[in-house]
């Protein structure tokens, strides 16, 4: 019987090992918001869009740790990577930039520190359609652990 019950524990423990980290993320067209773009988001999250002419932005967030925010404007060049290399360098000249966690050819993670009591964590990604630019990144006024961020950078890809 002793066999049994490790077997058990075995599954039990495969199993739990085998969950998805954080929300279940469902597809979001956001369309009905005026952006020709499509991401993946909690459900029931609520969604703000202000028009500011040249430029529109768009909050998509919960309660629970998600929270992103998008901005569309005219495409000035129709290569992510440029785009990407210039906000990695306007970001590395920023006060508080502490490194690089993760990158790839439409964006990166990055860690923000104001002391050792202070660490917050953000993304930008890039997506170009059409003409248009759209520039998504972590909400403005909360601070995110890695893993938020991590989740939040997958379901915008």
């Amino acid at each position: 019987m002793s066999h049994f019950k490790a077997f058990c524990f075995l599954l039990l423990t495969l199993s739990l090992s085998c969950e998805p980290k954080g929300p279940e993320l469902t597809p979001l067209d956001l369309l009905s918001q005026g952006l020709s773009l499509k991401i993946n988001a909690p459900e029931g999250v609520e969604i703000k869009a202000t028009d500011l002419g040249l430029i529109k932005d768009v909050t998509v967030k919960n309660d629970e740790g998600y929270s992103i925010q998008i901005f569309e404007s005219e495409a000035r060049v129709l290569d992510a990577t440029q785009v990407v290399s210039s906000l990695k360098e306007e970001i590395r000249n920023s006060k508080y930039f502490s490194k690089f966690i993760s990158e790839d050819d439409h964006g990166f993670i990055f860690e923000k520190r104001v002391d050792e009591n202070y660490i917050n964590y953000d993304f930008r990604h890039i997506k170009i359609r059409g003409d248009k630019q759209y520039i998504i990144q972590t909400g403005l006024s909360t601070q995110f652990t890695l893993d938020e961020v991590e989740i939040m950078y997958q379901s915008v890809q």
